[in-house]
């Protein structure tokens, strides 16, 4: 199918009265409390209605919706929360989020994979101010969640499931969607230093403004760690350290014409171990590796119609190089990978109770390995419709193709329905289909295979929330069902001994999440959840490697005086499979308890200190064989803000 034939199909799925003229806006079904326009990184900001942040989202469809109006599971962290807890690692701070398993290979900026309800790391999508930024160069092309630190981030959202038809490939297991601190018309200015545990140093700045038509974000952030030996029984460091940047402009070129510019910068190194001869055992070593990320994003909005139809043009950029050495004297491994897309989306209010959205984009990528350079193509076309035929019922429905240059055409659907039952109930039933198309490592890398199909998944969910006692106590839970069928694993064949790449693996991953959030007082905050993950191969019957079945997440917020607030963290983790380190048998990974405590001091408006003790219990665990993890650690930091 041809580039033409998929926009115009695109667009011929709206209906034709998509251009009338009704600026209905979206209704505000909200609890009581507005925050502030809340900006979602779509290129526009969600209307000050009685919504709090939490209550809005962007990743079920891509536009802004009120989170009551979809079927989709999804959970959300602003700027507060993030601050609130402390955390250095965006990874960290997932983990207390359902459905989420982590990984790491160590310490600070080692490697880091982000599992949703048990799909692969490489099967979860990332997004960074509307940028996708898993890494085209990386074997499964996955994104390395270890050089991701909170620093400028002002909101996360993590949507569980397929949902390919606004996103396209990588999105079998879901979305991580993450935005930078937003432009602002005032002037503000904000500071954040922090010292702890292994000679850690943290500092992160923003400063925010503007003049007339243009608004401004900039921000930056350093971190350097002493670390701790990756591998569990070393006794070298192996420290991490990250320049980095980011940039957010918007100019109003007209009444209802806004350019968006984006950038995000990272610089980072960490030491290694590994098996180095003679006996390639697992050992310390003196190695490192190097990792430059730059992400780009230009965007012009436009609404036509009195704001009826709002169209978003722009073109993005995600550019990784990685260089590894062995040693500080070895020549460097060295792989680049680059995406470009351009992309097209119409937000079209069709009438007070019928929006559509509807999109075309082309991506081109490459992958160098310092000798070869593979490149691929993918253009796409999808359209949804949000219905509310009756005010309590919200339908979304949508399809999207993607016509690839290596693999051919593959369609993709979805469907879901929100329920909102009297003041304080939601139902909510969904269906998706995934899809993640193989890298360019795995089609033409040395162990590639030209002839691999993508991998698919179908998700099934039925979930429901109840609000209580005035919105001071919130329940809920979730069923999931998903299976995933040619996933791609790496395996060895009596033609290809040394390895190969081949569709093999048909997995299946289901279970229920579950929460509470609990507000008995306007000075205390409890939020837990829990979730049970059933993940295996279908055709080995064999559970999954680093799928943890039960994990618990409890966060306690007290604050007794306007100048005073303290936390405490509790996470849970059960026992797991995973492959030996040193023989590559199975083995077991023992569960876990981590225990965490935190306060924070105000001295006037402008300035507060704060302090964290993580591990408090120091618990020995690893969440992947025979790499380390920190023990007890402690860190204190200052807060200015002008």
């Amino acid at each position: 199918m041809s580039r033409f034939k998929i926009a115009a199909a695109a667009i011929a799925l709206l209906p034709a009265a998509a251009f009338a003229q009704d600026n209905t806006s979206l209704p505000a079904r909200c609890g009581p409390g507005v925050e502030r326009e809340v900006d979602l990184g779509d290129g526009s900001v969600f209307p000050a209605v009685s919504c709090k942040s939490t209550d809005i989202t962007v990743t079920a469809t891509r536009v802004a919706q009120l989170r009551n109006e979809t079927g989709l599971s999804i959970t959300s962290l602003n700027r507060t929360q993030i601050e609130s807890r402390q955390t250095t690692s965006v990874a960290d701070l997932l983990s207390t989020t359902p459905g989420i398993t982590v990984s790491r290979n160590g310490g600070a900026g080692q490697p880091t994979a982000v599992r949703i309800r048990g799909a692969e790391g490489d099967q979860t999508l990332v997004l960074l101010d509307g940028v996708r930024v898993n890494d085209v160069s990386a074997t499964g092309g996955g994104f390395d969640f270890g050089n991701l630190l909170a620093g400028n981030i002002e909101r996360i959202e993590v949507l569980r499931g397929p949902n390919s038809v606004p996103w396209g490939s990588q999105a079998i297991g879901g979305v991580v969607n993450i935005v930078t601190a937003p432009p602002s018309g005032g002037f503000s200015a904000a500071l954040n230093a922090e010292y702890g545990y292994s000679n850690a140093k943290k500092l992160v700045g923003n400063v925010r403004g503007g003049f007339g038509p243009v608004r401004a974000s900039f921000g930056g952030g350093y971190f350097d760690d002493d670390g701790i030996s990756a591998f569990k029984l070393g006794t070298e460091r192996d420290g991490y350290r990250q320049y980095a940047a980011n940039g957010r402009v918007e100019i109003d070129l007209a009444d209802s014409v806004t350019l968006d510019l984006r950038g995000n910068y990272a610089d980072s190194k960490v030491g290694f171990d590994g098996f180095p001869p003679p006996f390639f055992a697992f050992a310390d070593t003196t190695g490192f590796s190097t990792t430059k990320q730059a992400f780009g994003y230009a965007g012009l909005n436009a609404a036509l119609f009195g704001g009826a139809l709002k169209n978003r043009l722009a073109f993005t950029i995600s550019d990784t190089n990685r260089a590894s050495y062995s040693s500080a004297t070895a020549t460097a491994s060295r792989f680049k990978g680059r995406s470009e897309r351009f992309e097209y989306q119409g937000d079209a209010t069709v009438s007070g109770w019928l929006r559509a959205v509807f999109g075309v984009e082309h991506e081109n990528s490459r992958f160098s390995d310092a000798t070869t350079t593979y490149r691929t193509g993918v253009t796409s076309g999808y359209a949804q419709l949000i219905a509310n035929p009756v005010a309590a019922l919200t339908l979304t429905g949508g399809v999207r193709v993607d016509d690839h240059r290596t693999y051919g055409t593959k369609a993709t659907f979805s469907a879901n329905a929100a329920w909102r039952i009297g003041s304080g109930t939601v139902l909510r039933a969904s269906y998706g289909e995934g899809f993640k198309a193989p890298t360019l490592y795995q089609l033409y890398g040395f162990y590639g295979t030209t002839t691999l199909s993508p991998e698919t998944a179908q998700s099934y969910d039925l979930g429901v929330e109840q609000s209580l006692v005035e919105g001071t106590l919130k329940i809920g839970a979730t069923l999931f069902h998903r299976d995933t069928t040619n996933q791609i694993d790496f395996t060895t064949t009596a033609a290809r001994p040394n390895g190969v790449y081949v569709n093999t693996a048909r997995t299946r991953a289901q279970g229920f999440e579950t929460f509470v959030e609990l507000r008995p007082s306007r000075t205390l905050v409890l939020n837990a959840n829990y979730t049970y993950t059933d993940a295996k191969n279908r055709l080995t019957d064999t559970v999954l490697l680093r799928r943890p079945q039960h994990s618990v997440n409890a966060n306690l917020d007290w604050t007794p005086h306007d100048w005073l607030r303290l936390g405490a963290s509790v996470q849970t983790v059960s026992d797991s499979r995973d492959s030996d380190y040193q023989t590559f048998s199975p083995t077991s990974l023992d569960g876990y308890t981590l225990l965490s405590l935190r306060a924070s001091v105000s001295l006037g408006e402008r300035f507060e200190l704060y302090g964290r003790v993580e591990n408090l219990t120091d618990t020995r665990y690893e969440t992947v064989s025979g790499y380390g993890v920190n023990g007890r650690n402690a860190h204190v930091g200052v807060r200015v803000k002008l």
